[in-house]
Formats: C-alpha cells, sequence, structure tokens
C-alpha cells in the first residue's frame, strides 16, 4: 500500500474512533479518576515496601 493509501486508511479509522466514542460522564471520570489513584497508590506502596526489604537485605 502506498503512503497515500496507508495516510487515507488512517484517517478513515480515526473518524471512526471518534464516532463511537463518547464523553464519559461525571460518576464515570470520578470512577475512574479513584481507580487510577488506588492503583497508582498501591503500586508506589508495593515499590515501597520492595525497595525497604533490599536496602534490609543489603546493608
Amino acid at each position: 500500500m502506498d503512503i497515500k493509501g496507508k495516510f487515507r486508511n488512517f484517517i478513515v479509522n480515526s473518524k471512526h474512533v471518534l464516532n463511537i466514542s463518547y464523553r464519559p460522564t461525571h460518576e464515570e471520570f470520578n470512577r475512574s479518576a479513584k481507580v487510577i489513584v488506588i492503583g497508582i497508590l498501591i503500586i508506589g506502596f508495593l515499590g515501597f515496601i520492595i525497595g525497604l526489604i533490599i536496602s534490609l537485605f543489603t546493608s
């Protein structure tokens, strides 16, 4: 496929994604934000615990 065909295909696919997407409601946005923050906190806590354990064994 040539460059023009790939670009045209990209534009068509982009329009399709925009047509099927929607703006989340306030409730959906808040729920997503809470899940993301909780996930970041859990990963940070696990990283802290792992770093603490490693520092105890290597000192």
